[in-house]
């Protein structure tokens, strides 16, 4: 059996959340697919899924491989793309739909670096939290922030996990103070995005602690909720990915850093296409570039 399919097929079951899905991703049929994972792990001597009737998970070994899978895979898929596209300059219109946080916060880190390296393609962004149609919409590619995502008919690349932290501004803290647990949370100035009806804090064991703040500042987009916390009007929440800049430079600082409020993924989304058009794949490699190095700091 080829490895190099298996390896696929295990990606693609992590990635669709499920065997029938992967099947139907692969044009493949259940069984195939569960034979592919079952000689994968008879040749690694490792089970990679802990799988019952009602869900499947992920061992520790197979978190492991899956980003090994995802780093081979991308490397061939990437060495073969550069060799049948050689030849094509990315160019023309680029329609993108993002988060407003992307839009508002990040698009000056990645936006003119992008323009340098395709001066060819011009960029149509459009800044909303809620999902789009991307083939309704008629745009080329989506970047969206959110859990892990359900089966869905587009391609979707991870570009980075980032844990969600609680900030403050450091003349917040100096006028009020570190709280040192999670219970001194109740006496600070608490700053909440729209829906947050509970914070649940993950220490480093792995224990969730559900905190339920009483918001003083409350809020329905992320710049806004950036500028309060600049501003000194309390703590909230963000991915690391997000304020990461602003902790470097001194503007914020950790909250309770042995606590996270879990994880957020970024993701790169297109229509499934045999050939990717070299501007979408030019800028979904770029990003994924970009938050690579963001990551490493």
């Amino acid at each position: 059996m080829n490895q190099m399919f298996a390896m696929r097929v295990f990606r693609c079951i992590v990635e669709a959340q499920g065997f029938s899905a992967a099947a139907e991703r692969l044009d493949t049929t259940h069984s195939s697919v569960s034979r592919h994972l079952q000689h994968l792990e008879s040749t690694l001597g490792v089970r990679l899924i802990n799988r019952n009737t009602r869900r499947m998970s992920l061992s520790a070994a197979g978190e492991r491989y899956y980003a090994a899978c995802v780093d081979i895979l991308d490397r061939v898929d990437a060495a073969a793309q550069a060799v049948t596209l050689e030849q094509e300059r990315p160019s023309g219109l680029l329609r993108i739909s993002a988060p407003l946080v992307v839009g508002t916060l990040e698009l000056a880190q990645w936006l003119p670096a992008f323009q340098q390296r395709y001066p060819d393609i011009q960029v149509d962004l459009s800044c909303s939290d809620p999902f789009v149609d991307l083939v309704a919409d008629g745009f080329d590619v989506a970047i969206r922030i959110c859990g892990p995502l359900a089966d869905s008919s587009l391609v979707a690349r991870l570009l980075t996990v980032s844990p969600m932290v609680l900030v403050a501004s450091s003349a917040y803290v100096f006028r009020h103070g570190l709280p040192r647990s999670v219970a001194e949370l109740s006496e600070h100035r608490l700053l909440t995005f729209a829906g947050t009806a509970q914070w649940s804090l993950i220490n480093d064991r792995d224990e969730p602690i559900s905190v339920t703040p009483e918001s003083s500042f409350h809020t329905d987009t992320i710049a806004a909720l950036h500028a309060c916390a600049l501003a000194g009007g309390g703590i909230a929440a963000f991915t690391l990915a997000t304020v990461q800049d602003d902790l470097h430079a001194g503007r914020l600082v950790r909250i309770l850093p042995d606590y996270t409020l879990g994880v957020r993924h970024y993701y790169a989304l297109y229509p499934h296409a045999r050939h990717l058009p070299a501007k979408v794949r030019a800028f979904v490699d770029f990003m994924a570039e970009y938050y690579r190095l963001k990551a490493q700091g």
